[in-house]
């Protein structure tokens, strides 16, 4: 199978990290791509908090050398400030710059950003063509299928933003108003691949290697966004490559490879944002790492009480020797 070419830039492979808030921060993006991803994404990024110099904005575009090829996503409706992000993204040297046309959140779609760009082709198109001419480095577009079932235009919209420049699309395969609910409909991205000449990706119910060449095999995309089945399972790229390459099922990883990721991950997040932030956000990605363990409603009321590092790491420990995971 031919790897995916996003302008100038050909990936290694075909299952890229999407964009997550909350989750999609450097330690974990470092943690996919060494597990497989053919690229990874930040979590969305404010271009008016770029503009106004926002500290806690500005520190979002950090990237890692370990973590390329990597893009940036910015959420804007203005096209100017959108481009002035854009230049931001590639002076902090990502490889490209992706537009969140997605989001359906409400804290977002108020302003007209995310999702709601959706309803505004022409300034969606007038927004990509600010940031290609500000830019050097591929600008990409992530969307849904439509608003809502009444609104499906995610074929006028692709067909719009490549003629204004864009070098790819990620399609997420339900309405905004779906929001992550229901099956994706596969079908419908379907019809974004036939309408358009620039690569394609899937989103939307890929979960593992054979979920990712099922939806390849019925749209036609060029690869694959995988997003919440990624959370707490950095090996699902290697499980997709893996069967992508040559239809081999990796086993799942064993509970101690579980357990010493949530550590690693612990410690990559404490080195980043500090102790007392890494604890309190490990939290909630920890419950995924333990999803299926024995007796693992006992351990996250542990971890939920955990107020340090080493209280955390003890606690990981102290399970691996209860079930001799060791």
């Amino acid at each position: 199978m031919k790897k995916p070419q996003i302008g100038n830039l050909t990936l290694k492979g075909w299952a890229v990290l999407a964009p997550m808030a909350g989750i999609c921060d450097l330690p974990y993006r470092v943690i996919v791509m060494e597990h497989g991803a053919a690229m990874t994404t930040t979590e969305m990024v404010s271009a008016k908090g770029l503009y106004y110099k926002n500290e806690k904005t500005e520190h979002m575009l950090k990237i890692s050398d370990r973590e390329h090829p990597v893009s940036i996503q910015l959420f804007g409706s203005d096209p100017d400030i959108m481009a002035l992000g854009a230049r931001e993204v590639e002076k902090a040297g990502a490889d490209a710059v992706d537009i969140n046309m997605g989001c359906p959140m409400q804290k977002i779609v108020r302003n007209g950003e995310g999702s709601a760009l959706m309803k505004n082709v022409s300034l969606a198109a007038d927004i990509v063509r600010a940031m290609v001419k500000a830019v050097f480095i591929p600008v990409t577009v992530k969307m849904r299928i439509g608003w809502d079932e009444e609104s499906i235009n995610c074929v006028e919209l692709a067909q719009a933003v490549e003629e204004a420049g864009a070098a790819a699309i990620t399609v997420h395969g339900r309405t905004r108003k779906e929001m992550y609910m229901g099956h994706a409909h596969w079908d419908v991205i379907r019809q974004v691949v036939d309408a358009v000449s620039i690569p394609v990706f899937g989103n939307g119910d890929v979960v593992d290697g054979p979920s990712a060449k099922r939806l390849m095999d019925e749209t036609g995309c060029a690869g694959v966004a995988v997003g919440r089945a990624a959370w707490g399972n950095p090996w699902v790229f290697e499980s997709i490559n893996a069967y992508l390459e040559n239809g081999t099922i990796l086993p799942d990883p064993t509970p101690e490879e579980r357990l010493d990721m949530a550590e690693l991950h612990l410690k990559g997040l404490a080195a980043w944002k500090g102790e007392y932030v890494a604890v309190r956000e490990m939290r909630a990605h920890a419950s995924h790492y333990f999803h299926g363990l024995r007796k693992a409603t006992e351990l996250r009321r542990g971890i939920m009480k955990a107020q340090t590092e080493k209280e955390f790491i003890q606690l990981l420990h102290a399970y691996k020797e209860q079930f001799r995971c060791v």
